[in-house]
């Protein structure tokens, strides 16, 4: 969840720091601090609330220098104050250290430090991460050994960074299970570290990941790279084709509405390459599976978390009906408390916009322990989870700032309908005639959704009339149920509006009982095998005084009869349906919460990335 950034070189690092955790700042956070080699000494600045305070103490109290760290903190042990914010630092306020993650056997630690004489100045777990390396230090061990000899000792997944005046050239940074990630970046003669992309885009997009269990020593001049025995390790540099404008708002309010409006371009990246449209084939050159690996699955898991999840269970209809493979999906935060029954004829699929969610992560080292196969649908190169798995399909979306995600569902919904056409191609299912009416639609696909997004007006003027109600209901049916799910979501998160999405057909289970003219109901009411369905549906929302804001086919001149408001999406086959209803349910939740005065990009106790459980 939080933010670290660390610079080295000859420029200044306060402002380089500072810079790069307001980058960060989409990922969440109630307080940050930085810490800079000044004169010889550890000059530490740390304040509550949001960036601009930090920054109007570092303005009326300057550090300088050519090294220093940088945190953004979400609290899990001690409250958010100047106190518990990071750095720490040691008794002898020499070393100080920034963390991501829980050290979960902290309070056994910290007792056994104080009785060690240690003095603690904070509530948090993370102070006894600088204690046990100053243990070591005090022992006469170097920098690099007292950090590699402290991180032994601790429990949980972490991401953490050291910085030191009694070595004041180098960064220490160190990765344990799948806390976040950790990445460093080259520069000519400076280096950065962070725990993401944007945060060092501006100057670098040469990365180096770390993997679990492994340290980078960080000098002005390059990094070293070992692991907890003391091992030194090879590590290759990834190119990140983002550049930094990609990564800035532009004319645009928010990012989340930026990120909603490149959706057409992203479902482009997202196709280009892996289709031949004129010999009517799929390329899935990265997925590493042969046709005949393809032929021998017999089933296939989906495990995601959040908007991802609902990506999945769209996924399942796609995958089912284009290749004849069953498909279980799971929450990644279940999964693996479950032991779920997995063996070497079965394929595990992880969805993950950042490849860092450690719940999504812990998923993958299950199904790798027991045998199954592992892919990766993630946007961000060389993360944890396309480390992990043994084929990914990259999103293409380009970064992703706004917590609510929005282009990378739709990136992942393009995946999952390119991974069903990859499969049923390899096994057979899919004749050449019926590829090339798949592939057709596909090939019109980014246009169409250009097409919604220019009628974005029509969910301001929506929002304009309902941004006092306080509950919505979301209704759909077959591949079009999860974009229900993922619409009263995407109201819930950014707006603060209680939602539900439901299964249309089971809304006689229970749900009607809520209906009334305060509870307005969202219907997904495409043409398409279910759609007289879901006009009985909404028949029995109006004959229980509610109002209906249909989502529908271009032409479709029977559903105004019925609903009270009708947004309209172009035809399109039904399996790719749930790409363009979901633009407009994106743009009616941002609307309503640009209405209500919400933050739209940092939406109150949300994460871009969950890297704690």
């Amino acid at each position: 969840m939080c933010g670290i950034v660390g610079y080295v070189g000859s420029r200044e690092a306060t402002p380089i720091v500072f810079e790069g955790l307001k980058r960060l700042e989409y990922r969440g956070y109630d307080s940050a601090g930085i810490a800079v080699i000044q004169d010889g000494q550890i000059a530490v600045r740390r304040d509550v609330g949001k960036l601009v305070r930090l920054g109007a103490l570092l303005e009326a109290q300057p550090i300088t220098g050519h090294i220093g760290i940088g945190h953004t903190r979400w609290a899990t042990h001690g409250k958010p104050s100047p106190m518990n914010a990071h750095p720490h630092l040691d008794c002898t306020g020499q070393i100080v250290v920034i963390q991501n993650g829980i050290v979960e056997n902290y309070r056994t630690l910290r007792e056994e430090l104080k009785t060690e004489g240690h003095h603690f100045a904070s509530e948090t777990d993370t102070e006894v991460i600088v204690h046990l390396i100053e243990r070591y230090c005090h022992q006469g061990h170097d920098l690099t050994t007292s950090v590699r000899l402290a991180l032994h000792h601790i429990e949980g997944a972490h991401a953490i960074v050291v910085l030191s005046s009694r070595e004041p050239d180098k960064l220490i940074a160190a990765r344990l299970g799948n806390a976040g990630g950790v990445t460093v970046g080259i520069g000519h003669d400076e280096m950065f570290v962070a725990s993401d992309i944007p945060a060092i885009l501006e100057h670098t997009r040469q990365i180096i990941h770390l993997d679990s269990r492994e340290m980078a020593v960080v000098t002005a001049k390059g990094a070293r790279f070992l692991d907890l025995s003391g091992r030194f390790l090879h590590k290759e540099a990834h190119t990140i084709p983002w550049d930094p404008v990609s990564a800035a708002k532009g004319e645009y309010r928010h990012f989340m509405q930026k990120e909603i409006y490149e959706q057409a371009e992203a479902i482009a990246h997202t196709i280009s390459g892996r289709v031949d449209f004129e010999k009517g084939q799929v390329r899935l050159d990265e997925l590493n599976l042969a046709p005949a690996e393809a032929r021998r699955i017999e089933k296939i898991v989906i495990v995601a978390c959040g908007t991802s999840a609902y990506a999945g269970l769209v996924g399942k209809f796609l995958i089912e009906t284009l290749a004849r493979i069953p498909v279980e999906v799971d929450y990644g935060s279940e999964f693996r408390y479950r032991d779920p029954l997995l063996d070497d004829r079965m394929a595990v699929l992880a969805i993950t916009q950042s490849g860092e969610t450690v719940d999504t992560l812990a998923a993958m080292e299950e199904a790798r322990c027991k045998g199954a196969r592992l892919w990766a649908i993630v946007n961000v190169i060389g993360s944890q989870a396309a480390r992990l798995a043994d084929g990914v399909i990259y999103m293409h979306a380009g970064p992703e700032i706004g917590v609510a995600s929005t282009k990378a569902f739709t990136a992942s919904l393009v995946d999952l309908y390119l991974l069903g056409l990859y499969l049923g191609q390899a096994r057979g299912i899919l004749p050449p005639e019926q590829m090339e009416g798949l592939l057709k639609a596909l090939l019109a696909l980014p246009k169409l959704a250009g097409e919604v997004l220019k009628n974005g007006k029509q969910c301001e003027e929506l929002a304009n009339l309902f941004f006092k109600y306080e509950n919505f209901l979301y209704l759909g049916r077959g591949i079009n149920y999860p974009i229900a799910l993922e619409g009263a979501l995407k109201l819930k998160e950014i707006s603060y509006i209680h939602a539900e999405g439901y299964p249309a057909g089971e809304m006689k289970h229970g749900p009607i009982a809520l209906i009334d003219e305060r509870m307005p109901v969202v219907a997904i009411a495409v043409q398409d095998g279910v759609y007289e369905k879901m006009i009985s549906q909404i028949e029995q929302v109006k004959a229980r005084g509610g109002t209906v804001i249909a989502v529908a086919t271009e032409g479709d001149e029977f559903i105004p009869t019925k609903a009270d408001y009708v947004i309209r999406v172009p035809q399109t086959l039904p399996l790719l349906t749930p790409v363009l209803t979901v633009l407009p349910l994106q743009l009616f939740a941002y609307h309503m919460a640009v209405r209500r005065g919400a933050d739209v990009d940092q939406p109150r106790n949300l994460a871009k990335s969950v890297t704690v459980e």
